[in-house]
């Protein structure tokens, strides 16, 4: 290779982004080797064609790849590597959740070693189902918009973090589980088999409880307690539980619900119908227009065509516009065969809930026709 398309050491770290002292641990480990070696003088010079390699390198090792897995990666076409970066982001998502949840169990017993607080028992297959149901109406934090990197990391916005966890109310009746985007509201009622000590709310931590469904739904009874910062999910034959519960204080649903006006329109469909004819419609924000002959699922721009649904009907017509992912995400979680849908106008909440039970009710917000 003709010197001029050399470079010193010193320089080639410049440009790649790696010291001095990480590009001789690289070639002494095979990754990248120096294009050149003085044989007198040892010094070590690489070429313009490398940077590409020393750049991807760099990244790999940011992301904390270890050196197998960076060698797989530059040795490998575009697909696998893809596939290799993908299987490494997921050891590592697992690896922080098991540390999470570790830390919050340590955090916990640093409060004493006094047992939890009786919340409630509940069956592990209803608990579980439920818990999967009313997720789906939380929303994922994300950073800020004007988050700043700092020592302890990118700062988040309070209110989304606590959307996405889900809000828990035990009284001596019942355990009422709601969690929302701010654009839907789901929320589920439990018959405890046995109720608590006393009553308890607290907002727990989303991913924390998506963790425990699989064993929760495993076991007969599961007892959930009270401790500081969190809540216990204990379970017979099973490794217990810890889920964290968020500090930041949860919107004021009850205020919401209880503002309901009456239905000005109420429409019984089947679940199955209207939702495949959401996934034939053409567009993201569908139109149901409501008369005595039934549902109909439209484009906005077209009153006469669409996919015509039979349904029970009484109250006013009404014609109503939402975004796709939140009505679809709201009628797929209903319970049973139908759903019915009580609506009150076209820019009010929408509550959709199984037509034959329900503890399961989910509220959704309509979008304006100009939106």
């Amino acid at each position: 290779m003709p010197n001029s398309e050399l470079m010193a050491i010193g320089a080639f770290a410049q440009r790649s982004g790696l010291t001095s002292s990480a590009l001789r641990f690289y070639a002494d480990s095979g990754l990248l080797p120096p294009a050149d070696v003085d044989p007198a003088t040892g010094y070590r010079s690489y070429g313009v064609h490398q940077l590409e390699r020393a750049v991807t390198l760099r990244r790999l090792r940011e992301i904390a790849m270890p050196l197998a897995g960076v060698a797989a990666v530059l040795g490998a076409g575009a697909e696998e590597a893809a596939r290799l970066l993908d299987e490494h982001v997921a050891r590592i998502e697992g690896d922080a959740a098991v540390a999470r949840q570790r830390a919050a169990a340590i955090k916990s017993a640093l409060g004493g070693d006094a047992p939890g607080s009786l919340i409630a028992v509940l069956k592990g297959p209803v608990l579980a189902e439920a818990v999967e149901q009313v997720l789906t109406a939380t929303a994922t934090p994300t950073p800020t918009a004007t988050a700043t990197a700092t020592a302890t990391g990118p700062t988040h916005d309070p209110a989304s973090a606590v959307l996405a966890g889900l809000h828990i109310e035990a009284s001596e009746e019942a355990v009422a589980l709601t969690a929302t985007d701010r654009y839907r509201l789901s929320t589920r009622t439990l018959v405890p088999v046995r109720t608590g000590e006393r009553t308890w709310a607290g907002t727990v931590d989303g991913a924390d409880l998506r963790n425990a469904v699989a064993d929760v739904r495993r076991s007969a009874l599961v007892r959930v307690e009270a401790v500081p910062h969190g809540i216990w999910l204990r379970m017979s034959g099973r490794e217990d539980r810890h889920c964290r519960v968020l500090p930041e204080e949860y919107p004021d649903h009850r205020s919401l619900l209880a503002s309901l006006g009456e239905a000005t329109t109420r429409a019984t469909v089947a679940k199955g119908a209207l939702l495949r004819a959401l996934e034939e419609h053409p567009g993201d924000r569908p139109v149901l227009r409501l008369t005595d002959r039934g549902v109909r699922v439209q484009a906005p721009d077209d009153e006469l065509s669409g996919i015509r649904l039979p349904a029970a009907m009484t109250g006013e017509d009404l014609r109503i516009r939402f975004e796709m992912t939140t009505l679809y995400a709201a009628v797929s979680t209903a319970i049973g065969p139908d759903v019915m849908l009580d609506l009150r106008g076209p820019l009010q909440p929408v509550t959709i809930r199984s037509a034959d039970r329900g503890d399961l009710t989910t509220l959704t917000m309509p979008v304006t026709f100009d939106h």
